[in-house]
């Protein structure tokens, strides 16, 4: 079989040719991230309940979604972590080779089914189900030089303005703000005052759900023969802390109505305070971008980097951002390194072999055969599955950003 190829050069070229050009496609196709895809899938469940306790979570909102999700198609395991501030996260671990799509889909089916063993106030928020990988592949940091501009306007600018156009990119899985920081009517009871009403915080929660809602009244004049018809309109829910201020909580025997003023005090704030985040001192939050599954991380990050360049041009006067964890660099670096090796391995086969053959015709011969199997393999690889994974065990600082996570 070999004295065929030796004895025909023109068959020879033809399948290095093809090689060589399958290699190239396959190089372009290739998914390029931190490590080969040997991490199972996997699809995080989160939920939030306003005001629990960790201890609360996982005993009222945990069990059913466990229960529910426990044993869905091709599973392997699964963790929770519930936290103070009311929130639940739960990962489902697959086995390697299920497609994500599906497995997705799988769980928020089970999801569906636990929803009327929840908490009404965890399925007023809504449970969230989304695959992605669980590594992050960037940080951002978007930081405010102005004092009006706090965390609290920075989290809402981003989830406003940043959050949908990262989104939007192609590979992206989710993009997450840390915080919780959107804002939100804070109602502060005072204690003294309800005592002395004897007013309790489920008659003035009553009292504000009752008054404070969205509302189709209706219209006039329908089918009746009139010439016109009137739709009535409702305000809707209050927007400033005076309107909710001036709501009544109840009437009083002697004729006068006790108000949310007289026993709280409201402002416009945030959902929690559970989280201060800042950058060299000045306030910031931190958008964290997670990878969808086969997707290419360097193009993620190239359309990641375009995004913000675009969405900053509209930034307030102040207002910048930066990226403190990249995983781009990791890669970039490692795919240099491999490249180097491949250069300083190639022209030491050529010196080798010419220094033994001492024909510089006999030495052409491997020195085609290298490039051309190298190139090749990149088609196999994309064939069966494989991605362009990098590691450098001597990276200290992304040894230490894995360490932690990220």
């Amino acid at each position: 079989m070999f004295e065929r190829f030796i004895s025909r050069p023109v068959l020879a070229t033809v399948i290095s040719v093809i090689l060589v050009i399958l290699g190239l496609v396959g190089m372009n196709q290739l998914a390029i991230t931190r490590f080969p895809d040997i991490a199972p899938p996997s699809v995080s469940v989160t939920a939030s309940y306003p005001g629990a306790s960790a201890e609360t979570v996982g005993r009222s909102v945990a069990p059913p979604l466990e229960e529910a999700i426990n044993g869905v198609e091709n599973m392997t395991y699964m963790t929770s972590t519930s936290a103070n501030d009311g929130s639940l996260s739960i990962t489902v671990f697959f086995k390697q080779g299920t497609n994500p799509d599906q497995a997705a889909v799988n769980v928020q089916n089970r999801v569906s089914q636990a929803t009327s063993r929840l908490p009404a106030e965890v399925n007023q928020i809504g449970v969230t189900t989304v695959k992605r990988q669980n590594s992050q592949i960037m940080l951002i940091n978007l930081a405010s030089k102005v004092p009006q501009f706090d965390t609290i306007f920075l989290q809402n600018y981003a989830k406003i303005n940043i959050v949908d156009d990262l989104s939007r990119v192609p590979g992206v899985g989710q993009v997450s703000v840390y915080g919780n920081l959107d804002y939100s009517m804070r109602i502060w009871l005072r204690p003294k005052q309800m005592a002395a009403y004897k007013v309790t915080p489920q008659e003035v929660a009553a009292a504000i759900q009752s008054q404070n809602l969205e509302a189709a009244p209706g219209s006039f004049g329908e089918n009746s023969g009139q010439a016109l018809q009137y739709v009535m309109k409702y305000k809707g829910k209050n927007r400033y802390p005076g309107e909710y201020e001036t709501m009544v909580i109840r009437s009083n025997p002697d004729g006068s109505l006790l108000k949310l003023g007289d026993i709280a005090r409201v402002e416009f704030g945030a959902y929690r305070y559970t989280v201060n985040t800042k950058a060299n001192g000045e306030p910031a939050v931190v958008l964290a971008v997670f990878q969808a599954p086969g997707s290419n991380a360097n193009k993620v990050e190239i359309g990641l980097r375009k995004a913000l360049e675009k969405v900053s041009i509209s930034f307030p006067a102040g207002i910048s951002y930066s990226i403190p964890y990249s995983s781009k660099k990791v890669v970039d670096e490692s795919i240099t390194q491999v490249i180097h090796t491949l250069i300083e391995a190639f022209l030491l086969v050529f010196l080798v072999v010419f220094i033994f053959l001492q024909d510089l015709r006999s030495t052409l011969i491997p020195a085609i055969a290298v490039p051309v199997a190298i190139i090749g393999t990149f088609f196999f690889m994309n064939l069966f599955g494989f991605s362009g994974g990098f590691y450098l065990p001597h990276d200290k600082q992304f040894l230490r950003y894995y360490d932690q996570g990220f």
